[in-house]
């Protein structure tokens, strides 16, 4: 997404594990690279920052998704999907994209669904829209009157559909609003689910996510088990970036699609959430930073791909979008999560 002022954005291919370890004097446990108790990073790559492929900026970059032949596609907010090179991050293709009268889109949220098509997120109105490899439009998916920006809905500008996701199983499809509805507490973002029938999906449930003050949700990504990661970020002026990474489980939460206004009532039971790390906490592994940061390391992350996962462990991986602004800086983050049953 376009920065905002106050909140801004942030955004993924990785590799499983925890945090690195080894014996250190007396026998005691160093971790290296260590963020939190549940969160390491390997390192970050500032290869793809200001360059361009084919003619087009490699750059705005909103989501990440592992292909079927385990290239990394990447999404650009400027109508633009990019195939990269899951090693080199080296882009091997880009194709265009548009919306049914040829119009650009705000893209934001990308799936690469189990036939090879992508399904990607504009947050223009907000939309769905399933793509060929090749660019072009094969569905749209419906979405509930009230997700839709005022004044056809309660959405506000800018704020839609952010994330997406495909729960295990691949029968339910997930997207995540990245601000509150209007008449919803400021605290509370909704996650919109539809349920495959056949080749289309229909909207199904609805939960609450309670999302720390300040911040929006750019990303979510499904883990295995059913749970979630979700990336909680913002932004202040003069003083940088927040980035936090939290696993939620929505398998008890409420459905709150007939919740006209959500303002914590004990009948709605928002998504339960446990704080992974913030990513401020990261060590800066000798990042730089061309504009106030809290740790030069953290820009715009907006993207996210799980990329690797075994008992436990995952692999993830970040990207930055940088707006195509020469103070910001496309940078991939390759993290290690553990995750407790």
């Amino acid at each position: 997404m376009r920065l905002r002022t106050v909140l801004a954005t942030t955004t993924a291919a990785l590799a499983a594990a925890t945090c690195l370890s080894a014996a250190g004097p007396a026998g005691a446990v160093v971790r290296h690279h260590a963020c939190s108790p549940s969160v390491s990073i390997d390192r970050f790559s500032d290869a793809l920052d200001k360059t361009t492929y084919d003619g087009t900026f490699v750059g705005n970059l909103s989501a990440l998704a592992v292909d079927k032949d385990g290239s990394l596609a990447a999404l650009s907010d400027r109508s633009a999907l990019f195939d990269l090179d899951a090693r080199s991050l080296a882009p091997t293709s880009v194709v265009p994209l548009a919306d049914e009268s040829g119009a650009a889109l705000d893209s934001e949220g990308l799936v690469v669904d189990r036939d090879g098509t992508r399904l990607i997120t504009s947050e223009t109105e907000p939309s769905i829209r399933r793509y060929s490899a090749d660019g072009r439009i094969l569905d749209r998916l419906p979405v509930p009157p009230s997700l839709r920006v005022a004044p056809a809905g309660r959405a506000v500008s800018n704020g839609t559909f952010e994330g997406l996701t495909l729960l295990p199983g691949g029968r339910t499809l997930l997207a995540s609003m990245e601000y509150a509805l209007s008449g919803d507490s400021p605290g509370l973002v909704r996650f919109q689910t539809w349920q495959r029938h056949g080749t289309s999906f229909r909207p199904g449930a609805q939960y609450a996510y309670p999302v720390d003050a300040g911040l929006g949700v750019p990303e979510v990504q499904a883990i295995p088990d059913g749970r979630l990661l979700v990336l909680e970020r913002g932004f202040t002026p003069g003083v940088g970036n927040t980035v936090r990474l939290y696993l939620a489980d929505p398998r008890r939460a409420t459905d709150t699609g007939g919740v006209e206004n959500l303002t914590g009532q004990s009948g709605a039971r928002p998504i339960r959430k446990t704080l992974l790390t913030d990513l401020v906490t990261c060590p800066s592994l000798g990042a730089t930073a061309k504009q106030p940061q809290p740790n030069p390391l953290l820009d715009n992350i907006e993207g996210m791909a799980i990329t690797g996962y075994s008992k436990g462990r995952l692999k993830v991986l970040l990207v930055s979008d940088d707006n195509q602004n020469a103070v910001q800086t496309t940078r991939f983050y390759y993290l290690r999560v553990r995750i407790a049953s």
